[in-house]
């Protein structure tokens, strides 16, 4: 009832306005010890993936923290794991505002943001001034500026930025507000992408004496095709793991709702069988080979569970937690630690 009423006067604003305020909240309930009043403690449900143990399955989704700013207090929201960025070498902007839009009958978000951050030192920074100690992945990405072809380069250097304070690293060829940039999800590109990250990997892990697993964030709008030939290519390289999915380009389940014609990215509700879809068929693909992080339209327990029963390991959310907030995670995290 309580973030229902917050909610309530955020979402009369500014949909990007919104978002910074409240989380600037949190930050500023965490420091007063005020925060732990308004959440649930944590659920302990304990699980090994990628050779790393989460506290729950339920994890915060990249997107919502990109500059790794409010770590501390997300962390006192119940989830399991958190995962921040996208990030990029050096700083950029972002696209132009208005770049982010709800949807409020459809528990829906299309966002066009272009990966605004603050660049890797900067997100480095905030990570070693963090308290928080369960595990933390840090989602990279190429600056807008760097060609396409030339995106390796940029995918090399943040991973080698972020290694030591990784505990995993999400490669993320698959937002659509970058121009290009899901290319990188198909044929020789994306060999070539990994196949190079891998090698830095192996290097690092030799310098740094620990391994930190590399995940890639796919889009839900693939064909069998598409997902049969990333899977292959994913078991050849021997990805550590996948997230399934980023946003959609489609409008499914939003026409005629105001912003729907914005251009970006949707989130929320509307993704939930595309992003399903992708989940179980990767799981059936790889067999158990690889695991899969579900993430896409998780607004209740039944359909985190949904996402397991597809054969994810772990789950994350995003729009869910804007429109619910900390109840659905734990909730969620609640619903899959007894179904075991």
């Amino acid at each position: 009832m309580f973030y229902k009423l917050i909610r309530h006067i955020l979402f009369r604003f500014d949909a990007e306005k919104s978002h910074y305020f409240a989380l600037n909240a949190l930050k500023l309930l965490k420091r007063a010890g005020l925060l732990r009043l308004i959440t649930k403690k944590t659920v302990e449900a304990p699980i090994t993936v990628m050779g790393l143990e989460f506290k729950n399955r339920v994890g915060l989704a990249a997107g919502l923290d990109k500059n790794a700013q409010y770590i501390d207090a997300l962390s006192q929201a119940g989830f399991g794991f958190i995962e921040v960025g996208t990030v990029t070498p050096k700083p950029q902007p972002g696209n132009d505002k208005p770049r982010l839009f709800r949807l409020p009958a459809a528990s829906a978000i299309i966002n066009r943001m272009g990966f605004n951050n603050d660049g890797v030192e900067a997100l480095l920074a905030a990570v070693k001034k963090s308290s928080y100690r369960g595990v933390l992945g840090i989602n990279i990405g190429k600056n807008f500026s760097t060609a396409v072809e030339n995106a390796v380069d940029d995918y090399l250097l943040g991973f080698k930025s972020v290694y030591q304070l990784a505990d995993y690293v999400t490669v993320n060829i698959s937002s659509p507000n970058t121009p290009g940039l899901r290319s990188l999800q198909h044929g020789d590109a994306l060999f070539d992408l990994l196949t190079q990250l891998k090698a830095s990997q192996k290097e690092l892990q030799s310098v740094y004496k620990k391994y930190v697993p590399i995940a890639v964030k796919i889009a839900p709008d693939l064909s069998d095709d598409e997902i049969k030939l990333l899977s292959d290519t994913f078991l050849k390289t021997a990805i550590d793991a996948v997230i399934a999915t980023n946003t959609t380009l489609s409008r499914d389940g939003v026409e005629n709702l105001p912003h729907a014609e914005e251009q970006g990215g949707l989130s929320g509700q509307p993704v939930k069988d595309a992003s399903t879809r992708v989940v179980r068929r990767l799981c059936e693909l790889f067999d158990g080979k690889i695991p899969v992080i579900a993430v896409g339209g998780i607004g209740s327990a039944s359909d985190a569970l949904e996402k397991i029963n597809a054969g994810a390991e772990l789950v994350q959310i995003y729009s869910g937690f804007i429109y619910q907030g900390p109840a659905l995670v734990n909730e969620c995290a609640q619903a899959l630690a007894q179904q075991g």
